[in-house]
């Protein structure tokens, strides 16, 4: 009932930061393709939140099976994350690492992640960082397989912690405004460094920071989307046709991307400092600019399109 609920949604008018993972799955995907591994009817669920009178949910938070993408066969993977933050933990870990794992046996066109995560369960961390490390490990075997991993944020939790890690793994990353990807969240650098070091109640500089537009201007995304299930599509499409090679010539001209970037950026006391950097005429007008204007400044700057991933 909810994937016929979700089919009939038009792709085009549905906001991706709004929509289940579930509804993300099935209007991504072509109509009807979508096949689920353990879905809730098989009751695979945490064994330690109950220690911790914590509810659970029969998928654990994340969607995972295969399906088509204009009729290439693709494996998907999509975190819940209206179940805590999309999470990491034993189980929603496996699940994901067994997906990647398939990739090797069935041959698809891609592996897609739809990301949605602020991270490792507190309560499973020992065995959601475990998981963290596995799924990157998975990543690195697909993509030497020649298996494209695509990553898709734009959802409410964003991408932190373990998940931004992971993030970081993939062939190609697309992201809307919405989107936020980071390894440490604007609460857990308050924490440690205070509120004069980051502010995580000012949602202007998180965004700035960490968002959608920011990661794009300096290549930290690929692909920069509208918020609608049709545009991550479009993305998602685009992206598995230009996957980079996984070899040590990618891997050397990250490292060289990143470390100029540092000697360039490094001493940069906010985004708009490292916009400015990249020649951006009005540096203060990016986070209200349409996707139509921001796709025309992305165009000029140099640290936005690269083959080092």
């Amino acid at each position: 009932m909810a994937a016929h609920r979700a089919a009939s949604i038009d792709p085009d008018a549905l906001s991706w930061y709004e929509a289940t993972a579930r509804q993300r799955v099935v209007a991504l995907t072509d109509p009807g393709s979508f096949r689920e591994f353990l879905p809730p009817t098989e009751r695979r669920m945490s064994p330690h939140l109950p220690l911790f009178d914590l509810p659970r949910a029969f998928d654990d938070g994340i969607v995972v099976g295969s399906a088509r993408l204009d009729g290439d066969p693709v494996l998907i993977a999509a975190q819940e994350g209206r179940f805590m933050g999309g999470a990491f933990g034993e189980v929603h870990g496996a699940k994901l690492v067994g997906l990647l794992r398939a990739a090797l046996e069935m041959k698809p066109k891609a592996v897609l992640i739809l990301f949605d995560t602020g991270g490792v369960r507190l309560q499973e961390a020992n065995a959601g960082e475990t998981a963290i490390a596995e799924t990157m490990r998975a990543i690195v075997e697909a993509r030497a397989a020649g298996i494209p991993v695509i990553g898709l944020i734009g959802g409410r939790a964003g991408c932190y912690g373990g998940g931004g890690l992971i993030a970081g793994t993939c062939s190609r990353l697309a992201v809307s405004e919405g989107g936020r990807i980071s390894v440490s969240g604007p609460e857990v650098i308050e924490t440690n460094k205070g509120a004069e070091e980051f502010d995580s109640r000012d949602r202007a500089l998180v965004w700035r920071t960490m968002g959608g537009k920011h990661r794009r201007l300096i290549g930290g995304a690929d692909a920069f989307c509208a918020d609608t299930v049709a545009a991550f599509r479009e993305a998602a499409r685009d992206l598995v046709g230009r996957a980079p090679a996984f070899d040590l010539d990618t891997l050397e001209a990250e490292q060289a991307r990143l470390e100029a970037r540092i000697d360039r950026f490094g001493d940069c006391r906010d985004a708009t400092d490292v916009w400015a950097r990249l020649g951006v005429n009005d540096p203060e007008s990016v986070p209200a600019m349409d996707t139509p204007a921001f796709d025309e400044t992305v165009a000029r700057s140099p640290e936005a399109d690269h083959d080092a991933r």
